[in-house]
């Protein structure tokens, strides 16, 4: 059998010794105390209860992920595809019991069917397909992601209420999310250490082939393995979901990598015959300790990515020092009586250590705050394009003219981490909370908590819906994509063939611009559109799929993408027709359109003034701080932008 832990042999007559011991057998647990130690000294914010329940709370998604995928890594497997199914349980939840009609009983039970499906999937291709289990369950990641989006026509779908109370607190203060983040841990642990499945999984990480021999049926008990964390991800899924009050298709992206991350930061191999439920809960704290400290301290979103890799690197590295300083192995899954009251023993003087190294430090952040700048909090949806680049810029460069601390996030299109995000800043004592939403029904519950914590928040570019926002500062993307339609149209003389490419696919920004072009395209009957194809507002995916679509349509007129990116994609897809045989569209205004429009290439941009809106949000959101009047709504002018009036456009 492979080994849980190992023991250190040498030095026990030294105190240093034993010290060295501690840290190399629990190193999981010693980068935790560590990490809140520091975060605890650089930020008054941080040891709140508030915030400490938001820890909570952000690492319980991933910590459920996290508990099902540590079962396939004990037993040497890998599970890409949990992120995705856990979004595709949520989508048929909320599809069966709203679109349907479903109870809402029947409607959970076959969203967990729907991951235990998914599972034994993965686990007929790894056991009786021999497939790699990286392989197996890539495919099933693109599987179940495309299953959400085809079953929620790619719209995020409202959360039955029954439901959504699993993201609610119990008594006003007990979020269910952590709640649940223990019990399926509890779950977890009895299955490693006191079932025959779970001492199984021990045998097959560590010698699947000695398993064989001594008569375990490893086919059959792969199928059971893969089927727990299937099982483990629509409840995940559900909790996530929940908390967003609705089911969204894109969710949960790249939650698979925190997964695994998590398992290994807690002590599992990846060589499989190693792992526990505790250390896993400690790596889903890690990682959210982390991200919710660097975003008290305002590190931007890009080197928390860095510093998330560094501290995974590190990881590893300890447990391979902790392997090659020990030298006598325990028995996996089962440790014996002595060895759980040490194991005891050491958590209750590390929560010691921990809470008077951080009582102490609290006394630091005591001080006086008069005379401090005010503190605005920015969620931007993505700083993967240049049009909410933009945005930042023009909000950066208004608070530096007012003097504010302004803090950006990036959530990197992805509702779940803005609303994390927007939570943080709620337990981090902003006078004021700016908003650029995923997603605006997503957006809703957290900006829910500002408001009950008597905190503005201004929203831009995009609505909160369910929330109350002070100010909504935004340009209105149903006129601009009526105004597209007409540019175009009348650039065509009323026909031709076009096609349009669509944004990332339940973004709200999409939906409107595309409803908006195809409200100002009913006027142009002689306009026929013959393809529509999501290229998720990416450059290089306009490219690809403006290629593909040449293919089958390559005699089209004029081609309308609902941004900019997108829009220069298909300009250099198109070649030497782009502005002379085909009229491409775009929308933003970005430099790199305007310099396109200049150029003949792009024929018109639908331009918003991003850097308007960040500036107006900004002052919009001082003046609620301060208890200043302001408008509910201000709109940003919008306008087509063509070879004509460009030179004047300042953009």
């Amino acid at each position: 059998m492979a080994t849980d832990t190992l023991k250190s042999t040498g030095g026990k007559g030294s105190a240093s010794g034993g010290l060295r011991r501690l840290l190399l057998d629990n190193g999981a647990l010693t980068a935790l105390i560590v990490l809140v130690i520091a975060m605890s000294a650089l930020s008054g914010d941080f040891l709140t209860a508030d915030n400490l329940l938001n820890i909570g709370v952000q690492a319980a998604v991933v910590a459920i992920l996290a508990f099902g995928v540590t079962f396939v890594i004990v037993s040497a497997g890998i599970d890409l595809s949990v992120g995705s199914v856990a979004a595709l349980s949520a989508t048929v939840l909320a599809w069966s019991a709203t679109s349907e009609g479903v109870p809402v009983v029947l409607a959970v039970l076959l969203a967990i069917a729907t991951g235990i499906a998914c599972g034994l999937v993965n686990g007929i291709l790894v056991s009786y397909g021999k497939l790699p289990s990286f392989i197996a369950t890539l495919a099933m990641l693109s599987v179940a992601r495309g299953l959400s989006l085809v079953i929620s026509q790619g719209s995020p779908i409202p959360f039955p209420d029954s439901v959504s109370h699993l993201g609610d607190t119990l008594g006003g203060w007990l979020p269910v999310p952590v709640l649940v983040m223990i019990v399926m841990g509890l779950i977890t642990a009895f299955i490693l250490g006191r079932t025959y499945i779970g001492r199984s999984m021990y045998a097959i990480g560590g010698n699947e082939e000695a398993a064989r021999l001594s008569g375990l049926r490893v086919k059959r008990q792969k199928l059971v393995i893969y089927a727990l964390s299937g099982l483990f991800a629509a409840a995940a899924g559900i909790v996530l979901a929940s908390r967003l009050s609705s089911a969204q298709p894109q969710a949960a992206q790249g939650y698979e990598l925190d997964a695994i991350a998590a398992v290994v930061i807690g002590g599992a191999s990846l060589a499989g015959g190693t792992g526990k439920a505790s250390g896993t809960l400690i790596g889903a704290l890690i990682l959210a300790v982390l991200r919710n400290g660097l975003n008290l301290l305002s590190v931007s979103a890009f080197w928390q990515q860095v510093v998330i890799g560094v501290v995974i690197a590190l990881a590893v590295l300890l447990d391979t020092l902790r392997r090659k300083a020990g030298a006598t192995p325990t028995a996996s899954g089962a440790p014996g009586g002595g060895d759980r009251k040490k194991q005891a023993a050491t958590y209750l003087l590390a929560a010691v250590v921990a809470a008077a190294i951080v009582g102490a430090l609290s006394f630091l952040h005591n001080g006086s705050s008069e005379g401090k700048a005010q503190k605005v909090g920015l969620s931007v949806s993505t700083l993967n394009n240049p049009f909410f680049v933009q945005i930042r810029d023009g909000a950066q460069a208004e608070a530096k003219k007012q003097g504010l601390d302004l803090t950006v996030t990036d959530a990197q299109n992805d509702a779940s981490q803005q609303a994390n995000q927007l939570q943080n800043f709620t337990s981090g004592s902003l006078d004021a909370i700016i908003v650029n939403p995923v997603d605006s029904d997503a957006a809703g519950p957290a900006v829910r908590s500002a408001n009950e914590a008597d905190i503005p928040v201004v929203a831009v570019d995009r609505g909160v819906n369910k929330a109350k926002a002070s100010a909504l500062v935004a340009s209105d993307n149903v006129a601009g994509g009526r105004q597209g339609a007409e540019a175009l149209a009348e650039k065509l003389g009323g026909k031709g063939t076009i096609v349009i490419l669509q944004g990332q696919a339940g973004t709200s920004a999409s939906r409107e611009r595309g409803s908006g072009f195809a409200e100002g395209l009913k006027k142009y009957p002689g306009i026929k559109v013959v393809a529509k194809q999501p290229a998720d507002f990416d450059r290089t995916k306009g490219l690809d799929v403006m290629t593909n679509l040449l293919q089958a349509h390559p005699d089209i007129d004029g081609v309308f993408a609902e941004n900019d990116e997108m829009a220069l994609g298909a300009i250099k897809a198109l070649g030497s027709k782009a502005g002379k045989s085909v009229q491409v569209v775009g929308f933003d205004g970005t430099p790199d359109g305007l310099k396109a429009v200049e150029q003949g290439t792009l024929y018109a941009s639908v331009a918003q003034q991003p850097r308007e809106l960040g500036r107006i949000a900004v002052d919009n959101a001082l003046r609620a701080a301060e208890g200043k009047k302001i408008d509910e709504t201000v709109m940003v002018p919008v306008k087509v932008v063509t070879k004509e009036n460009v030179a004047e456009f300042s953009g």
